[in-house]
């Protein structure tokens, strides 16, 4: 798995019509899509994740944004899981994606070969990422919601669909909420799934343009807390500068789930220029003022939003296909 080194300073610490299952939507999802194949499928996936954040705290972090980016391209399929090979770059290989933690990835590897030894052949990868993410969410602090499953594993996979598929920290508030509109999620679930970066962490070169020559009139990003900024000099230096290394999203509660992420950002201290901006545009500031002042409320609104995303571009009935190995296609 891939390594990274956390810097710990004092400032860092989701007609006829056929008969359905009960509680199937109109995307062919279902509660209880498994009862009868695999009854026992969320049980084996909450062992499994259970066991690996013991071993590695960072692993809800992952989890969480390895599952954003899978159903930003392509939906929610698991083609951000698939292995390149020679003939073909994936999905994960595309340069915003090559930052993704090895711990996320090992989770979710787990947890389906766990499923594989009980019930082969039934439980795809995409159903594995929702679950497994919801899980570690809620380990870590969160809230817990119900996952309708019944998703299968997409059959594409290139490095070259992921441009413009993804938020980058340089975009402005209407450019990412013109982006995830074009995903069906709103304003509201644009702000609400940030504060995911409740947890988490970023590499230096994501945010060392707003602490180094940030224009010609201010050396340090003006809207960060200045003290932060120098803060994090000390790790990310211009020169001879570590790319293992990564500074924590939110720096008052970085292993919890919790709404402080919002409270950082109205403090200047948004790591990323994309968090620090939520506060700043009149856009969504309003939605950020919300979610600081109750912790419930960002919940819900979270759980909402995750249901949401979980449900972008499925794949479902004879499209897809299940996978043997979440890291590669069948055949």
């Amino acid at each position: 798995m891939d390594r990274v080194q956390l810097c710990l300073t004092p400032i860092f610490f989701l007609v006829l019509v056929p008969c359905v299952a009960r509680g199937t939507n109109a995307l062919g999802l279902s509660y209880d899509f498994y009862n009868k194949t695999c009854p026992n499928v969320e049980k084996i996936i909450h062992n499994v994740v259970s066991q690996k954040l013991l071993e590695a705290p960072v692993t809800a972090a992952g989890a969480l944004r390895i599952f954003f980016h899978d159903c930003f391209v392509e939906g929610c399929d698991a083609s951000v899981l698939i292995a390149s090979r020679e003939s073909n770059k994936a999905e994960r290989d595309a340069e915003i994606n090559l930052s993704l933690p090895g711990d996320g990835y090992d989770v979710f590897f787990r947890a389906k070969r766990a499923l594989e030894l009980q019930c082969p052949g039934f439980v795809s990868c995409a159903d594995v990422m929702a679950i497994a993410t919801r899980d570690l969410v809620n380990l870590v602090g969160g809230p817990r919601w119900e996952v309708k499953k019944g998703r299968r594993d997409g059959l594409i996979s290139k490095a070259s669909r992921v441009d413009g598929n993804l938020p980058q920290v340089n975009q402005t508030i209407p450019q990412l909420i013109s982006l995830f509109k074009s995903k069906g999620l709103s304003t509201m679930d644009m702000v609400a799934l940030s504060g995911g970066h409740t947890i988490g962490f970023s590499h230096c070169k994501e945010f060392m343009p707003r602490i180094y020559g940030y224009n010609s009139t201010f050396d340090i990003d003006p809207t960060m807390n200045q003290e932060y900024a120098r803060t994090l000099r000390s790790p990310c230096p211009q020169r001879h500068l570590d790319p293992t290394v990564v500074a924590l999203n939110d720096v008052t509660t970085p292993f919890i789930f919790d709404n402080a992420y919002y409270h950082n950002l109205k403090k200047g201290l948004g790591l990323l220029a994309s968090d620090q901006m939520l506060v700043l545009d009149p856009l969504t500031r309003g939605y950020v003022d919300m979610m600081a002042a109750d912790q419930q409320l960002f919940f819900n609104y979270f759980v909402e939003s995750m249901i949401k995303l979980g449900q972008v571009g499925v794949k479902t009935g004879s499209d897809g296909e299940i996978r043997r190995r979440c890291d590669s296609f069948n055949n």
